[in-house]
């Protein structure tokens, strides 16, 4: 059978694609390696979307969480994600949780009786020199095909193992007690009220306490199949460093030389003094809203991550976009790849989709996938491309793998209100449901400009 468009990866992303695709008369070929003589070292089925880690698509409530408004834009779109998760859910309060088996072969079939889809259990090796093409293979992409990947957008852009720092909401650094300042007062064309970083200060007792607390901190295990991933210069976990030695991150990532600290000033030291420590956030998007703790890639889980981190100075009540992790991956780094219909710059022939483009989580995958089912519709169509707007969940997700994000360090990311651009003037308990009260209005404004969904 001919085909319009050739989607590598039958994952959450890659079955999603599909099916908006197909909704609009378009025929797809879908490849999916397990069943083909490939496999995972995860996956356990050779069904299409299935889910390898949670069964949780995490909060479902639309009104006050960024997750859940990205369920209800999904909806709207008739989403096969969403309409397979209702099919599969089980209790779990105002999460979305589902039967995974029930999940994947609600998918599966879906897709197999659809007529313009059709499954082929086939290895793909190479990116396609022509021809409509989605790259949905997701962080374990095949070593081959991830080798083509290399050879299409270079060896430096596309990362093997996710060392990834905390995100801390910038509303909620305590700036009485931090300040923002560059080492040696160095400033770029970027700089942000005379400097790029946060710094958060530290006396010698608590640095000293806080050395410990990584020590004796409960850490996570690296999988199997994770387990042969060296670290490497640069990606170093937190609390690895600090088994080496109580002064080693003074020296490294926590160094506070060059830093005065104007919150310290004595008539001794009018401009400051340099803290004995330091912890420095620097800012990770485009509206400021979002800051990473520079050097902070960790291996603790989540619960002693914000037990810890909540006794530096000036993060007390610090409300993180995203927690710490390392683990296996594979994604571009497409802030700097992609345009922003997801196509790659050097072969607009292909797009990326799912969480190989830089996306955390299953429900933003889904919605990657999603949208570049739609953009590649439209472009079969001839039509022009209106994105979702930047106050919604899809638009503010987009917004961020496509350019918001600052390349140089960019990781993966969950969807969350640190994406949106700010509403300073609503106060701070009203904010998160004014982001989705807004997001609604202009998605709903968004949907009437875009090709219909046949019911």
């Amino acid at each position: 059978m001919t085909h319009d468009v050739h989607i590598i990866g039958g994952g959450l992303a890659g079955s999603e694609a599909a099916w908006q695709l197909a909704l609009r008369g378009v025929s797809v070929r879908l490849s999916e390696m397990r069943g083909g003589g490939g496999s995972t070292p995860a996956h356990q089925t050779d069904g299409l979307a299935e889910l390898v880690c949670s069964n949780s698509f995490r909060s479902d409530d639309d009104t006050r969480n960024a997750v859940g408004l990205l369920h209800h834009e999904m909806r709207r779109l008739d989403s096969l994600v969403m309409r397979a998760g209702e099919r599969a859910r089980v209790p779990a309060g105002s999460a979305m949780a589902v039967d995974r088996d029930v999940f994947s072969e609600e998918v599966q079939r879906t897709l197999d009786e659809h007529p313009r889809v059709t499954v082929v259990r086939e290895v793909v090796e190479t990116l396609p020199e022509a021809g409509l093409t989605i790259v949905a293979t997701g962080p374990l992409t095949a070593a081959r095909l991830a080798e083509s990947i290399v050879g299409a957008t270079g060896a430096d852009r596309l990362a093997f193992f996710d060392a990834i720092a905390p995100i801390v909401h910038r509303e909620s650094i305590d700036m009485d007690v931090c300040w923002i300042q560059s080492r040696w007062n160095k400033r770029t064309k970027a700089s942000n009220d005379g400097g790029d970083y946060i710094n958060c200060p530290m006396i010698k007792e608590q640095y000293e306490a806080f050395v410990q607390g990584l020590l004796d901190a409960e850490k996570g295990e690296f999988k199997e199949w994770e387990a042969g991933t060296p670290y490497f210069d640069g990606c170093m976990p937190i609390e690895v460093m600090a088994e080496r030695g109580v002064e080693t991150l003074r020296y490294g990532p926590m160094k506070g030389v060059g830093l005065d600290n104007p919150h310290d000033r004595t008539p001794e030291h009018p401009q400051g003094r340099w803290p004995y420590a330091v912890v420095q956030l620097r800012q990770d998007n485009a509206l400021g809203t979002l800051w990473n703790m520079v050097g902070f890639q960790t291996k603790m889980k989540w619960g002693a991550q914000k037990e810890l981190f909540r006794t530096i100075p000036g993060l007390e009540k610090a409300e993180f976009a995203r927690l710490g992790g390392m683990h296996r991956n594979t994604f571009i780094n497409s802030p700097l790849l992609l345009d922003r219909q997801l196509r790659l710059k050097s072969a607009p022939h292909i797009r990326f989709a799912g969480q190989i483009t830089g996306c955390e989580g299953y429900v933003e995958s889904s919605a990657v996938g999603l949208m570049a089912g739609i953009m590649t519709a439209t472009e079969l169509t001839g039509e022009s491309w209106t994105p979702p707007p930047a106050t919604s969940a899809m638009g503010a997700l987009l917004s961020h793998i496509t350019g918001d994000a600052e390349a140089t360090h960019f990781q993966p990311m969950n969807v969350n209100f640190g994406l949106f651009p700010p509403m300073h003037e609503v106060k701070k308990k009203q904010r998160k449901e004014a982001y989705t009260s807004r997001a609604k209005t202009d998605f709903g404004e968004w949907l009437t400009q875009i090709e219909r969904v046949p019911a």
